[in-house]
């Protein structure tokens, strides 16, 4: 069934043996609560709205065919992370897509925690960042394929991009280029490359660090941050030779449905799942 799912979705002359590319809604959870930001906005500076039960979105998003789903916990709180679990719990239960959890996760007990609740894939940053061997002990314990990196990206100098943690609040001093392959020699089976600059503009992706990215590592580059029009979707997966495109704002507030980007990708001759 699933090569026919393929085929439905997919442009004349489509080798179904090839890869499809991936439509990933994300929801930043905040105590229970979907919220979203501009530009990494924070909880503490009064710059999320509240959009959300975080598994009612979820379930739309799977109705609607989404390939993945992110919760980005962004909770600071012991109480809050109870809950986190409550609600990857609560989603796999109901859902049928792989659900990725990042935030707040610091170890191999933590990725457990998460995975035990639920989750397919654990995604890591800051504390990768922190603390490099992370990636090759989640990925000993669990396998590559359940470790995702994030990256959060962000333009320093001509033809330079820095890696920032801490919400993108902190410049670490490392090249984003140089940190990907990294975190891919230490087991890491994914990329995530998130764009401060572009992060809720709704302006489009960063195709060219998409683009260095992508064709410097030897696993899948996931792209976030500025998907504003379904054109965006399609230069990040063609132009940014992403694998996958994550987005929020037009999924949360109705811009777009998955089936309304995979259709369009389809007509652009992207191979992807219906």
């Amino acid at each position: 069934m699933l090569t026919e799912s393929v085929a439905l979705c997919a442009p004349p002359g489509f080798n179904s043996g090839v890869i499809a590319k991936r439509v990933i809604p994300c929801l930043d959870v905040h105590d229970g609560k979907v919220t979203r930001g501009v530009q990494f906005g924070k909880a503490e500076a009064g710059e999320l709205r509240n959009v959300g039960d975080p598994v009612e979105l979820a379930l739309r998003y799977n109705d609607q065919g989404a390939d993945e789903m992110v919760f980005f916990d962004i909770t600071a709180s012991a109480h809050g992370r109870a809950t986190m679990v409550e609600v990857i719990e609560r989603a796999a239960d109901q859902c049928f897509m792989p659900l990725t959890v990042g935030g707040g996760i610091k170890s191999v007990e933590d990725m457990f925690t998460m995975l035990r609740a639920g989750a397919d894939k654990i995604s890591i940053n800051s504390s990768a960042l922190a603390n490099p061997e992370l990636i090759r002990q989640g990925a000993e314990k669990f396998g590559s394929q359940c470790i995702v990196v994030s990256i959060d990206a962000k333009k320093i100098a001509p033809d330079k991009w820095g890696v920032f943690s801490h919400g993108g609040r902190k410049d670490t001093g490392h090249d984003a280029i140089d940190w990907a392959k990294k975190a891919v020699v230490l087991g890491a089976g994914e990329i995530v490359l998130n764009s401060i600059d572009a992060d809720g503009t709704k302006a489009g992706f960063d195709l060219v660090i998409t683009r260095r990215i992508s064709e410097s590592v030897g696993v899948p580059v996931v792209a976030s941050g500025g998907a504003g029009t379904l054109e965006h979707m399609a230069d990040v997966l063609l132009a940014g030779r992403a694998d996958a495109v994550l987005a929020a704002s037009i999924f949360h507030y109705g811009t777009y449905t998955v089936g309304d980007v995979k259709r369009f990708l389809a007509e652009k001759k992207i191979p992807v799942r219906l």
